[in-house]
């Protein structure tokens, strides 16, 4: 599949050098291009992209408000900044970013960006194969048990899922954090998601899966998200998304 992409900057020769590195890429086509957030907002809700990408620091409404905006709409495309600045990554991952790229961009990080979008749509359409070759089909029946294998100390234990607190992503790996422990295992979130309780944890944000029971107090932080702090010995905090700071209040009822 070609990836139908936006590119959102305000500066024109931006733009230009950044269609003619994605010009590299056969799977990426530029249907459109907007030098500001409303322009582009207007685009978003006229058609379907799967990627967007956008700069921080626009006249108006900036990046990191249209990504805001973005997580309000129906169809959400997959957004990447990209940017001068390096202050601004923590606030776009919490607009669930797929990547935060500065300027001048680096054709391999580009490639990376990129690459992590397009796995995403593969997991997904893997999904409904799957899903289409059982017809109407009961799956077979499978064994579950309510333990995660991980690694610790070169050897493979098995976490009980009411001892994970939460899991997350960090530098494209996939972790669980105990009361004591940080334990890497071989899932993705969404292939762990899948295999723990959904009555229990729940996906605060895109690098985060949180077990609620876990949960000590709830912080407002930025821009109507939201900080969770944990019960475990490093008093961690997890963030959550704007939103899924919505579905967050009407699970817990606040």
């Amino acid at each position: 599949m070609k990836l139908k992409t936006l590119i959102i900057d305000d500066e024109y020769p931006a733009r230009q050098e950044l269609r003619f590195l994605l010009s590299n890429f056969s799977n990426v086509e530029i249907v459109g291009e907007a030098t500001n957030a409303q322009e582009a907002l207007a685009l978003i809700k006229a058609l379907d992209y799967q990627v967007i990408f956008l700069d921080v620091s626009m006249p108006g409404m900036s990046g990191l408000e249209l990504g805001a905006a973005i997580q309000e709409l129906p169809k959400q495309p997959h957004v990447i900044f990209v940017t001068a600045y390096e202050d601004y990554a923590v606030q776009a991952f919490e607009v669930n970013a797929v990547d935060y790229l500065l300027k001048p961009v680096e054709p391999s990080r580009l490639k990376k960006a990129i690459g992590k979008v397009v796995k995403t749509y593969q997991e997904l359409h893997e999904g409904e194969a799957k899903t289409a070759t059982l017809n109407g089909k009961a799956p077979p029946a499978t064994i579950k048990i309510d333990r995660i294998p991980a690694e610790k100390q070169g050897k493979t234990v098995l976490v009980a899922e009411s001892d994970i607190f939460f899991a997350f992503t960090e530098q494209d790996y996939i972790y669980i954090k105990t009361n004591n422990d940080k334990l890497l295992i071989r899932f993705t979130l969404k292939e762990l998601e899948a295999r723990l309780n959904p009555q229990i944890f729940f996906r605060t944000h895109r690098c985060y899966l949180v077990n609620l029971h876990k949960v000590r107090e709830i912080m407002p932080f930025f821009n109507g998200t939201y900080n969770l702090a944990m019960e475990d010995k490093a008093n961690s905090e997890v963030p959550v998304s704007r939103a899924q700071a919505k579905k967050l209040r009407k699970i817990l009822g606040f």
